[in-house]
């Protein structure tokens, strides 16, 4: 079977090889990688269960593009906050933000290289510079305030201020109480 559902099945056997059955060739991560980025569907599977393994395969090219270019997109503090998130009630939420934030990011980027694309027309030099520097400026700026009102979303306590040094850790501490003591009544709620 080489498709299911127009997506291609790579199958991954013990000894961690991983096989393309569209093309019927083994590949490695970093092809797997390459699909991705062409946009390519796939789903990887054990290839003794049969059990969907794509996501930790995914989480394993994560890891490996991080630290094979030193040149990170997730940064420690994205990485801590992420994983504070597990065992969270927030969990259930979090997959379907993190969703939708890179969908609307990439849309915007799209749209950012269609009005480059407008502006440098075919000769770049040629053209007023400072447009495109604006509009790659802007586009950031929204960027920003979209993950800013989104994470004041899952930091109500903060009242959408970014508090002083001195005072972060404090605020930080006062947080973690208040989930300490949410976690406590959830769990006598529970006993009950």
């Amino acid at each position: 079977m080489a498709k299911a559902d127009g997506e291609i099945v790579i199958k991954k056997y013990a000894n961690r090889r991983l096989y393309n059955t569209g093309t019927s060739t083994y590949v490695t991560l970093e092809d797997l990688a390459k699909m991705v980025k062409k946009g390519e569907d796939f789903v990887v599977q054990d290839a003794k269960s049969g059990d969907d393994i794509t996501h930790s395969v995914l989480t394993q090219i994560i890891f490996e593009q991080e630290s094979k270019t030193g040149n990170t997109l997730l940064p420690i503090s994205f990485l801590r906050q992420l994983i504070s998130y597990y065992g969270d009630q927030m969990q259930m939420v979090v997959p379907s933000f993190l969703e939708h934030s890179m969908k609307a990011f990439t849309e915007q980027q799209t749209q950012m290289r269609e009005q480059m694309t407008k502006a440098f027309g075919d000769h770049p030099l040629s053209k007023n510079l400072q447009m495109p520097i604006q509009l790659m400026e802007e586009q950031v700026k929204r960027n920003t305030e979209m993950f800013q009102q989104a994470m004041q979303m899952f930091s109500p306590f903060l009242g959408g201020q970014q508090p002083a040094k001195e005072t972060k850790k404090a605020e930080a501490k006062d947080i973690d109480e208040l989930k300490e003591q949410l976690r406590t009544l959830q769990n006598k709620l529970d006993n009950l």
